[in-house]
């Protein structure tokens, strides 16, 4: 099944102008009718929570109410209407294939609405390579454009991971890692990132959306947007840093959204030649290193009687 990645996310939320704030500060499009896009146009949708049209809440905190999945072509919907259809309810209306994954979160599915980016990756220089960046051309710009790209990958919070993961492997979904005992990372046949989705055993009351992460062209871009942000006064979580698994930088923050969202940057591709690596979670398996965001601009702070900014 040629599914190629997260084409939108839909959270019914309690405050739609903090929320629309938020994604607005973040870097995404104000697309109308509460969509807010990336620049290839996967989004982010908000709606009231008691909005009728959404499809029913997991009965636990979480604000995400439908993960929309984009796929390459009619036929692959018509594929997955036919193979959901053996053991659950699916509905095929206006191009958009509906139904539900065994922890009840609600999906769809569409001939995805990613449109195609032509733009430069963040160039590096340095010694015994080719010089990616000419003579005279600065990297470093204060006031370059630093906007989300691309929706990335969602996590889930489930109670049984096993049986999840069984789901996702019926869709085509694939392993590329996974945390003993926590859960895998999976990513469809369509795409070679790393993951699209990652679980995460909890107990069931927590079951709902852990975070959500658009990619950004490189750790420069992902540094300006993280410091942006933290500048409007939002919170930073955890970050920023480097992952293990799947190599991406990250910076999470808390959101209204009842989640944390993520900036990503430069994740691995992978194909049917990769074989999944297993490890315990922890500190060290999780990151490869962190940093704080701290206002000092000088390893042991200002000179004597110089201003703090």
């Amino acid at each position: 099944m040629n599914i190629i990645g997260l084409d939108a996310l839909v959270f019914g939320v309690d405050d739609l102008a903090a929320c629309s704030q938020y994604l607005i500060d973040y870097g995404l499009r104000d697309a109308g009718g509460d969509r807010f896009e990336a620049l290839d146009g996967t989004a982010v949708v908000l709606r009231a929570k008691d909005d009728a049209t959404l499809p029913p809440g997991l009965g636990t905190a979480s604000m995400l109410r439908e993960t929309v999945y984009g796929v390459a072509d009619a036929a692959t919907l018509d594929v997955i209407a036919a193979e959901l259809s053996k053991d659950r309810t699916v509905t095929h209306e206006h191009g958009v294939v509906r139904s539900h994954d065994d922890m009840d979160f609600a999906l769809a599915f569409q001939v995805s609405v990613r449109r195609p980016l032509d733009l430069p990756a963040e160039a590096v220089n340095a010694p015994g390579a080719p010089v990616q960046r000419p003579a005279n051309t600065v990297a470093v710009d204060q006031n370059a454009p630093a906007l989300p790209r691309s929706l990335s990958h969602v996590v889930y919070f489930v109670p049984d991971t096993a049986k999840a993961e069984a789901f996702y492997r019926r869709l085509g979904f694939v392993c590329t890692d996974r945390f003993t005992g926590v859960g895998p990372f999976l990513r469809p046949a369509g795409t070679h990132e790393h993951h699209s989705l990652f679980m995460i055993q909890t107990p069931p009351f927590m079951k709902g959306c852990e975070h959500f992460t658009f990619h950004m062209g490189g750790p420069t871009e992902l540094m300006l947007a993280g410091a942006r942000f933290v500048e409007k006064g939002y919170q930073s979580f955890w970050g920023p840093g480097r992952h293990k698994f799947g190599s991406n930088w990250f910076w999470y923050f808390n959101s209204p959204l009842g989640c944390h969202v993520e900036y990503d940057a430069d994740m691995d591709q992978h194909d049917e030649r990769w074989s999944p690596r297993e490890v315990p979670m922890g500190a060290d398996a999780s990151q490869l290193f962190l940093f704080q965001h701290r206002e000092k601009w000088a390893p042991s702070g200002p000179p004597p009687g110089a201003p703090a900014h």
